[in-house]
């Protein structure tokens, strides 16, 4: 059965956005426009008015912001989910990031530049993505829940069994996290039950732009017993620490004076995403020997399947979300329909599973 048009309603304290928005999703197949609110307390009438699937949430607004109407969702337990339209300014991108943390499905940036057409046309792609990512993810769970997957359940059907044996883990001697769409969320569950001892440092690629990137590591260092950072060119990789690659750079590591050092790019996107998790894949799997574990989790696309296989083929271990708990089951997806996962695991359970398999790796040491 095809699924029925997406339901939207259009939240902007300003008439030109509103009407931006609506322009460009006037045409749209998959949409149906239900209304337009002009403030937060406006928003709230009109979501328990026309139910709507999805919203386009302003940041900043008067009186209500964006993450006060968000956390109002919550606390009301509301259906509808939340894309929020943020400026790119240095406080956009910490509320918007609030609201991520809080579990807005996604987010947009306006566009700035000079040439309206320009913008109307950034604009148009950038919310067909996200619906798009929506539609997808809602049918997704539409297909779960009629197979009635288990969400409590550490393994998926289609997954062979964990290799390794209950008693000892392959070597590892770095966690490697990929995540997009999603992610900051699922971070948020799972770092903090990673414990400010950790043998092994952790790095984590969040598709995320400049600015939000540091906005994310300095919420979730302010939860995680482990310090999380934004890695910065030239850092040290150590243990006990989370480096979380820059919004719109690349990173990868190299070996220098018998300590592995974080280098900082300007390579070209890899699956249109800037930072990649195969791009720092590539180079942590020579820097550590394979002997890593590669955490995949809710996002988008592919990005990851490669660098996770050159992992399996090096002897690493790679763990994936469970579709249940997956925001858009797509990088998870990648990995677990090319049979290279050890295990799939819900979200609740990543945390301490990684801290299991580092109690039983022989390998797992201070950098």
């Amino acid at each position: 059965m095809a699924q029925k048009p997406t339901r939207l309603l259009i939240v902007d304290d300003s008439a030109l956005y509103r009407q931006m928005i609506n322009n460009v999703l006037r045409d749209a197949r998959d949409v149906s426009i239900v209304g337009v609110a002009r403030d937060g307390m406006d928003a709230l009438k009109k979501i328990e008015e026309f139910d709507p699937d999805l919203l386009t949430l302003d940041v900043q607004m008067p009186d209500m912001d964006g993450i006060g109407v968000l956390r109002e969702i919550n606390r009301r337990s509301l259906r509808s989910k939340v894309i929020m339209v943020s400026s790119f300014t240095s406080h956009g991108a910490q509320v918007t990031t609030d609201a991520l943390l809080e579990g807005a499905f996604d987010f947009i940036l306006k566009p700035t530049g000079k040439d309206p057409d320009e913008n109307r046309k950034r604009l148009r792609d950038a919310l067909e993505e996200k619906i798009g990512a929506f539609r997808q993810a809602e049918g997704n769970t539409s297909a779960w829940d009629r197979q009635r997957i288990r969400a409590a359940g550490a393994m998926s059907p289609r997954t062979v069994p964990p290799r390794q044996s209950q008693t000892s883990s392959p070597a590892c001697r770095a966690v490697l996290i990929g995540t997009s769409t999603g992610g900051p969320a699922a971070l948020k569950q799972v770092l903090p039950a990673l414990p400010a001892e950790l043998p092994v440092p952790v790095m984590v690629v969040q598709h995320m732009p400049p600015e939000y990137t540091h906005s994310l590591a300095r919420r979730l260092d302010e939860i995680c017993p482990l310090q999380v950072t934004e890695a910065a060119n030239g850092a040290v990789v150590k243990a006990g620490s989370v480096l979380i690659a820059p919004g719109g750079r690349q990173m990868m590591l190299n070996n220098r004076k018998e300590r592995v050092h974080v280098q900082i790019t300007d390579d070209a996107a890899e699956h249109g995403c800037r930072p990649a998790a195969d791009y720092l894949l590539r180079s942590a799997i020579e820097v550590f020997q394979g002997q890593m574990l590669v955490v995949i989790m809710t996002g988008m696309g592919h990005d990851g399947l490669e660098g996770c296989r050159l992992l399996k083929e090096s002897g690493g271990c790679i763990f994936a979300q469970h579709p249940h708990g997956c925001v858009v089951y797509g990088m998870p997806k990648a990995v677990i329909d090319d049979g290279i996962v050890d295990r799939v695991l819900p979200l609740g359970r990543i945390g301490p599973a990684i801290v299991s398999h580092l109690g039983r790796s022989p390998g797992a040491r201070n950098l």
